[in-house]
């Protein structure tokens, strides 16, 4: 994504668009909600948990974003960042990413289209110190990767296994490098993957249920999976399921009320916290990056669930 990027006007959702979206988005929610009531009830722990079992937060340190949520998201959490192209999903991931490593963390940023020039050269835009990318031995690796030689080896994989995936997962692209031990990854983006994949939904739905099992077994690191989604989505993911695998779901606009145009931003879902359900607006300034202002309602009547 590159910064200052605006959709085209016909792109930009008009009131008529964002009515039907909200319609949309309601049906979609009540889904998500029930699907994640089963997911908790299965998961559920009657007993007091141990000292060292319970809960741990983690914080983007995006200003605003944190507010939204009561604690923060649960560390460990795998959360779809979902919109439309030229939202800010990159700049909230690199920026979270950025925050992680200035408080003492390491992360791994996973890029299936922009190059690592390119994200050194936003990091730039905004002030934020390139020199943090490095190798195993930096706090922040960024690794280009090529979305076809994923799918390539999946696809491979399920032939000789006749539809069964019997590898582990991280072997097909080794997505932790050796040694390298991150509290955070982003991976940008699933869509390219899918993409990658071409009609062949059977491998790609077989290979993202694989790939959500295994950022889940990393205990304690959490995960932004970056979605590509129309500017008024339907679904929130190229295939619709993405959005039940994860824990949480965050989506960013860029919204036209009447003849302005609002970057905005919601939590959708977050598994084992409470959230504040509401659009709310955000800015992405010079020097600092994106700007979330969690007090602020672009809508007064956009949240109907009784």
């Amino acid at each position: 994504m590159t910064k200052g990027r605006k959709p085209k006007l016909k792109e930009i959702p008009s009131t008529k668009d964002l009515k039907r979206h909200f319609r949309n988005r309601f049906i979609r929610l009540k889904k998500i909600e029930h699907f994640d009531k089963k997911v908790v009830e299965k998961h559920s722990i009657n007993h007091k948990l141990p000292k060292e079992l319970k809960q741990e937060w983690f914080l983007t340190g995006i200003k605003g974003f944190d507010e939204l949520t009561e604690k923060g998201i649960p560390k460990g959490s795998t959360v779809l960042i979902s919109g439309g192209a030229g939202t800010g999903k990159t700049i909230f991931c690199l920026q979270t990413a950025y925050n992680v490593v200035k408080q003492g963390g390491k992360a791994l940023y996973l890029s299936y289209e922009e190059s690592v020039l390119n994200l050194k050269k936003h990091m730039v835009n905004f002030g934020w110190d390139p020199n943090v990318v490095g190798d195993s031995n930096g706090p922040l690796m960024i690794i280009k990767e090529d979305p076809f030689e994923t799918s390539s080896a999946v696809e491979a994989m399920l032939a000789e296994a006749k539809g069964e995936l019997l590898i582990d997962i991280k072997d097909i692209i080794g997505i932790v490098p050796k040694g390298f031990k991150p509290d955070f990854i982003v991976v940008d983006s699933i869509s390219a993957i899918a993409a990658a994949f071409g009609g062949k939904s059977n491998e790609y739905r077989i290979y993202i249920e694989q790939l959500f099992e295994y950022f889940r077994s990393l205990k304690g690191v959490t995960t932004f999976l970056v979605s590509e989604t129309e500017q008024v989505p339907k679904q929130y993911s190229r295939t619709g399921t993405e959005e039940f695998l994860a824990d949480g779901v965050t989506v960013l606009y860029n919204l036209r009320v009447g003849n302005i145009r609002n970057n905005a931003l919601e939590i959708l879902k977050m598994r084992g916290t409470k959230i504040k359900k509401k659009i709310v607006p955000f800015k992405i300034e010079d020097n600092i990056g994106m700007v979330i202002f969690p007090e602020e309602q672009l809508f007064q009547d956009e949240f109907r669930y009784e």
